[in-house]
């Protein structure tokens, strides 16, 4: 969708405006995200526990990662906004430079391997093996849209500042 309204504008053109078309595509996708955790969840209550999985241990192992997953998630929406955080520059609405303090300074997709940490806790807090299976499905298709998603990023930037160069 984003890469249709990079081309097209298309939802620019539809909402009147590329924030509004942003904040749109912004709130579907939280909406999308509340549903798919939703199901996570119902999938790993409805299933069997793994009694293997069923200590302190991995209880605590699973909070941590949900903690670490929550400051991951946080720090890069407040560094980013909303625009920068659901695909604003496929709008058009770009940052002025490319955000590099934490959580942008441990890892470089801080959103998707927060989410994921999320949701490896939450499995890991259930002794759910269906709950690390989603954790993996999920983890796949972040892997899949960064690898589609950065290099098509960069491209916006980098067809920005030859167009000021040319300025």
């Amino acid at each position: 969708v984003a890469r249709w309204e990079h081309r097209t504008r298309g939802l620019t053109r539809l909402f009147g405006g590329p924030y509004l078309a942003c904040y749109c595509l912004g709130i579907l996708i939280i909406l999308l995200n509340v549903y798919r955790s939703h199901s996570m969840t119902v999938a790993m209550k409805a299933q069997a526990r793994w009694e293997v999985m069923a200590s302190p241990e991995v209880f605590y192992a699973g909070a941590a990662l949900m903690a670490l997953g929550s400051i991951l998630v946080v720090t890069s929406f407040l560094a980013l906004g909303f625009t920068g955080t659901f695909l604003g520059d496929y709008f058009g609405i770009l940052m002025e430079k490319k955000v590099t303090g934490f959580p942008f300074n441990v890892t470089e997709n801080p959103m998707y391997w927060g989410s994921t940490a999320n949701y490896l806790g939450l499995a890991l807090m259930n002794s759910s093996p269906v709950g690390l299976v989603l954790t993996a499905v999920v983890a796949i298709s972040y892997q899949v849209a960064i690898i589609f998603e950065g290099p098509f990023t960069e491209d916006i930037y980098r067809q920005r500042a030859q167009c000021c160069k040319h300025k």
